[in-house]
Formats: structure tokens, C-alpha cells, sequence
């Protein structure tokens, strides 16, 4: 089914609990945001953070710096990172390969690295937010969100994890293949990224069905 054009009026000023709070309410506990980072990328993998929050109404106020990772800077993320994993009842991060992703398709390999996340996690949730991906093998009950990491807390929460797990994993890449800037630009393709590539050739870390693509923006 199509899906239907999204109306950005329903996107609230900052992440909220409108959604969560809707399933607590239902009975539903175990309710687990999910998100991912790197679709995009030239190189490295796509990471999938799943985050359980608590039922606490007041989590805004707890988490009032939290938002779409994207609209953070690396140091907020990285603090809040930190303070999430201590609040979470569960939380985790999955990864699938550049070669993963070369041979299946960046959207399955996003779906696989959704699922390792979600096995890696203590308890499995009852009932998943998930990020504009509509996951097809989970028999987990889920609801869609276009701009969900800028709507729902519990997928602002697992964009930060994914995007801080992600990043740490593209500094060690640029250590063992350095040349490339993979600290810097965390594998998208910069104008930095691609003359090193020209210059240097595709990495054992690079996405052979994309490094020689069109730019694609940050994810």
C-alpha cells in the first residue's frame, strides 16, 4: 500500500511520549523505539539502535535534550548516549557489513541489522516504534512513523545510540585504513571522502555498490 503524504504539521516542536503513552495506557509495557544510521554511507556499516524506555510520564522532563541525533552536536550525543543506557530498561545496537549490505540491498541489510539488535536485547519488546521502515519479519506488533525520530522519544533515543555506536566503530575503521577520513566525515560521501577515493581506491570497509554513486546525504 502507498503510502500516504505526511502532514509535517504533526511533527511537534521537540520528541514527545504521544505514542508510548497511547500503548501504556493499552496495557502495552515493553514498548521499544527503534531507529538506524548509515543508510547512506559510502562505507562501514548500518547501525540499528532499539531502545526500551520505562513507563514514566516524566521522561520529557529527564530527557528533555533528547532529540533526532541528527539535530544534535557530537558531544550532546555522546552524553546523552551514556545517560540513556543507565535509564533504559533495555537497549542495544546492530550492525550489518558493507558486504552484507553489497549483497543483499541497503534496505534488507537495515532490516538485518534491526534484528540483531532487537535479539542482543535483554527482553523482547511487545510492541515496536520504528522509524519510517515497516519491518517484515517480526512477528512483533509495530507502528510506522514517518519522522519518527522526531516525534516519538523512544526513536530520538535509539537514533542517538545508533549514531554514537556507528561513529565510534568509523573512528577505529580510519585507524586501520586511514587515508580516507573516516573520523571526519564517519563514511558519506564528502567531496573529502570521494577524492580519496579517487586517489586511493575502495577500501576493504567500502560499500562496493555505492562508493562510486551519486552523494548521498547523511542518514
Amino acid at each position: 500500500m502507498a503510502r500516504q503524504k505526511f502532514d509535517r504539521s504533526l511533527v511537534p516542536p521537540f520528541p514527545d511520549l504521544s505514542y508510548e503513552m497511547t500503548l501504556w495506557r493499552k496495557g502495552i509495557q515493553l514498548i521499544a523505539g527503534v531507529d538506524e544510521a548509515g543508510r547512506g554511507a559510502l562505507a562501514g556499516p548500518v547501525a540499528a539502535g532499539v531502545v526500551i524506555m520505562p513507563i514514566d510520564p516524566e521522561l520529557t522532563v529527564h530527557l528533555s535534550g533528547v532529540r533526532d541525533s541528527k539535530q544534535m552536536t557530537p558531544a550532546a550525543r555522546e552524553l546523552w548516549a551514556e545517560r540513556l543506557r543507565s535509564m533504559a530498561c533495555g537497549c542495544a545496537v546492530g550492525y550489518a557489513t558493507n558486504q552484507e549490505i553489497d549483497a543483499l540491498g541497503i534496505v534488507p541489510a537495515t532490516h538485518l541489522a534491526i534484528q540483531r539488535a532487537l535479539e542482543a536485547l535483554p527482553r523482547q519488546p511487545q510492541h515496536l516504534l520504528v522509524d519510517y521502515l515497516e519491518l517484515p519479519n517480526t512477528s512483533i506488533s509495530q507502528t510506522s512513523l514517518v519522522q519518527g525520530d522526531r516525534r516519538s522519544l523512544s526513536i530520538a533515543a535509539a537514533s542517538i545510540l545508533a549514531k554514537t555506536g556507528r561513529d565510534a566503530l568509523l573512528r577505529r575503521l580510519d585507524l586501520e585504513f586511514p587515508g580516507y577520513g573516516f573520523a571526519q566525515h564517519k563514511g558519506y560521501g564528502t567531496l573529502a571522502h570521494r577524492r580519496a577515493l579517487v586517489q586511493l581506491g575502495p577500501s576493504p570497509a567500502h560499500r562496493l555498490s555505492f562508493a562510486f554513486a551519486s552523494p548521498s546525504a547523511e542518514a
